[in-house]
């Protein structure tokens, strides 16, 4: 199922905001501890959408499973990596795992069926990824190992929650992510209190007056208002009505705008071999994403496809029977 041109615009947007937001995170981390981070992150979202806004008509098996993997599992693995020492730019690459675990996860649950095509550019993507994987791993530096692992946990976490919002149909997408957010706050900040303690959260909480804590209210401001409410809204509407194997590897993308951005705000090294490897990783998103000129009518996902063809002229949108 091929991509519209205004939603593979979207999905660009997407990639760029969520690479800027690793920098975000790591101004925030700087101040706040990771699991009462991930808690105040999502709260203040998520105490106006139960006040303001009308629960989606969806079943709470899927709202939940979004919310728990998408906003407990991918962030609670992601912000103990980088504060346990990952790299900003490393850690926008590695998270990227959530393509392949999607894919896969939507295979086996949804019955989703990847194309040659498309196997073809996210195999591309990911040798791209392997590659800047392997090569910042071995700097000197660099990740260790369990950094890079709460990472790729991080990414399965990111795929639970991308099949379980793809699996919800909902017609009011923003909605859904919405209320999403009111998942995380309360065992995230249970975790907090328990593993973090007290004393460390309010020790963040009174020094917000310095020049460290002003960075990481700014962090934080981007995270809640571009990363989740634009990016996570518009990365909802996607996943609502398009494949999961056909919107996941636009995330691909999101360490070619981290890792630049960290090169030139934060003075991370990127070489000439990362940018040839970012290169593979632009080319297997655009191979895999591609319209075609003839898109087949699915009766569902994972059904046979029908005999009837989509024209060119409909930009490749195949249009599914329920």
């Amino acid at each position: 199922m091929a991509v519209p041109t205004k939603d593979r615009v979207l999905a660009l947007v997407v990639a760029f905001v969520w690479g800027l937001n690793f920098l975000a995170i790591h101004l925030s981390l700087q101040q706040f501890p990771p699991f009462f981070l991930v808690a105040l992150r999502f709260a203040v979202i998520a105490i106006p959408t139960i006040l303001l806004v009308r629960r989606p008509a969806v079943p709470w098996p899927w709202l939940l499973g979004y919310g728990f993997g998408f906003g407990v599992l991918q962030f609670v693995f992601l912000y103990l990596a980088m504060d346990n020492g990952m790299p900003t730019g490393l850690a926008s690459l590695v998270l990227q795992s959530s393509a392949p675990f999607t894919v896969l996860l939507a295979g086996l649950v949804l019955r989703e069926r990847l194309t040659a095509r498309q196997a073809a550019g996210v195999c591309l993507a990911m040798l791209g990824l392997a590659a800047i994987g392997v090569y910042r791993a071995g700097l000197d530096g660099g990740a260790t190992l369990s950094p890079v692992l709460l990472t790729l946990c991080g990414g399965l976490g990111w795929a639970v929650g991308n099949v379980a919002n793809r699996q919800a149909r909902t017609d009011r997408p923003f909605a859904l992510m919405l209320w999403m957010t009111v998942v995380p706050p309360l065992p995230m900040l249970a975790l907090s209190l328990a593993l973090e303690g007290p004393a460390r959260i309010g020790a963040s909480l009174t020094t917000l007056d310095t020049v460290r804590g002003g960075l990481a209210l700014a962090g934080l401001g981007f995270t809640v208002l571009a990363a989740t409410l634009i990016g996570s809204g518009l990365w909802t509407a996607l996943m609502s009505r398009h494949p999961s194997s056909t919107v996941a590897p636009f995330s691909m993308l999101v360490p070619v705008v981290g890792m630049g951005a960290s090169a030139v705000l934060l003075r991370e090294p990127t070489t000439a071999a990362e940018l040839v490897a970012g290169a593979l990783v632009v080319s297997g998103v655009l191979l895999s994403t591609r319209p075609q000129r003839g898109t087949q009518l699915m009766t569902g996902a994972g059904d046979e496809p029908c005999a009837k063809t989509v024209p060119a002229g409909t930009n490749g949108l195949a249009v599914r029977l329920h």
